[in-house]
């Protein structure tokens, strides 16, 4: 049974309004319906799919909602433990651009021209490492960003 596709993350949110704004105006997403979980939370997707869920961080009986992570992986420390980064696919690239300066969100750009494959990473408000992938990007934008193909190579295979 092969996977298709990404179904959700959830995010143990350190500020549940800061990060929902995030999602909303930066990323656009939309809050979604959501079932009467025992703890507060928010659901947020695209086009009526959803693909984030988000609850608070240091809520009594924790342990008992979040089964992925020990009762105080969070603790106000940034970052995305053992994962590096969730990807989403993206379009308009201009237009998103345009929108993390809008929100003074700071980003890092990378592009492989050969396989016209434009990246640009970003963080929530807990410090989780987002990569927004836009496809089939032609031309030789003005985008400030890295070259994959500048970039220093691995030349053996690291077990």
């Amino acid at each position: 049974m092969p996977i298709v596709e990404l179904n959700h993350y959830l995010i143990r949110a350190t500020n549940l309004k800061a990060s929902r704004d995030f999602y909303v105006n930066v990323l656009g997403m939309d809050e979604m319906d959501r079932p009467n979980f025992p703890f507060p939370g928010y659901w947020l997707g695209i086009n009526g799919i959803v693909q984030v869920h988000m609850a608070p961080d240091n809520i009594p009986n924790r342990e008992l909602y979040y089964l992925g992570t020990p009762k105080d992986a969070v603790s106000g420390k940034p970052g995305t433990g053992s994962i590096d980064h969730v990807a989403f696919v993206a379009t308009d690239y201009k237009t998103v651009l345009e929108n993390l300066k809008a929100w003074n969100v700071a980003y890092r750009p990378r592009y492989l021209k050969e396989s016209q494959l434009f990246q640009v990473f970003i963080q929530d408000p807990d410090g989780i490492t987002i990569e927004l992938n836009f496809f089939n990007v032609e031309e030789d934008a003005d985008w400030g960003g890295e070259d994959y193909n500048q970039m220093a190579r691995v030349s053996e295979q690291l077990n």
